[in-house]
């Protein structure tokens, strides 16, 4: 039986160029399954929306006029763990790209996406997933193949993190890595949602992560899985 969600994806925008800050707010309004939950302009204001009730995904410019916005990414993996961030910019270098995810970033858009692209990427994003320009995408690999190369990390760390977790949670994070959605993990252990996102946030916090893409690439260098 197909599972729906008994409520919208609450969305969150943080985003000082009032043009494209309206594409996005159209774009979740047009939505039927999603809720505007909160909007911002600057560094200042985004991170005082952190300290309302956490939106499913939000939407971070990193050009703030008062700072970057990986400041709030920071913040928001931190006070909002459960919720999944997407970084919409104009910059494509690797040293954005490689800040914003090491900060908390699941997903990376460029600006040039077109708007009606988004309601895709929010969806995908909200259920586990880690939508990434092709551009971003080929700097974080080619990064990934860098760092691949350097000299192994002690396995005892990866010890450590397998004990630190419980059978539940290491359950919980073999579902991640294949791409189930928090309510299809619900499902599948026969738990409520918010005892998996409870799970999900142990997992953070014992793997020292604060995204999906974070705690997957954990788990495989580590070797926790199943």
């Amino acid at each position: 039986m197909k599972h729906t969600d008994p409520r919208p994806i609450h969305v969150a925008i943080v985003e000082d160029d009032p043009d494209f800050s309206n594409a996005l707010r159209l774009v979740v309004q047009q939505s039927a399954d999603m809720q505007l939950v909160g909007r911002a302009a600057t560094q200042a204001e985004g991170l005082a929306l952190l300290s309302g009730p956490p939106a499913d995904v939000l939407l971070v410019d990193l050009g703030l006029p008062d700072g970057s916005g990986i400041a709030v990414i920071r913040a928001a993996a931190q006070q909002w763990p459960s919720c999944s961030i997407m970084v919409s910019t104009n910059f494509g270098d690797e040293t954005h790209v490689m800040r914003s995810i090491e900060a908390g970033a699941a997903g990376y858009l460029l600006k040039d996406s077109s708007p009606s692209r988004m309601s895709d990427e929010i969806r995908s994003l909200a259920n586990g997933g880690s939508p990434i320009s092709p551009i971003i995408a080929r700097q974080v690999l080619a990064r990934f193949r860098h760092t691949a190369t350097a000299p192994p990390a002690s396995s005892h760390a990866g010890e450590d993190s397998a004990a630190l977790l419980s059978q539940r949670e290491k359950e919980v994070l073999d579902y991640i890595t294949k791409g189930f959605t928090v309510h299809e993990i619900a499902g599948l252990m026969q738990l409520s949602h918010f005892t998996v996102r409870t799970f999900v946030r142990r997992i953070y916090s014992k793997l020292k992560v604060s995204s999906k893409a974070e705690a997957i690439f954990e788990a495989r260098t580590q070797g926790l899985l199943s």
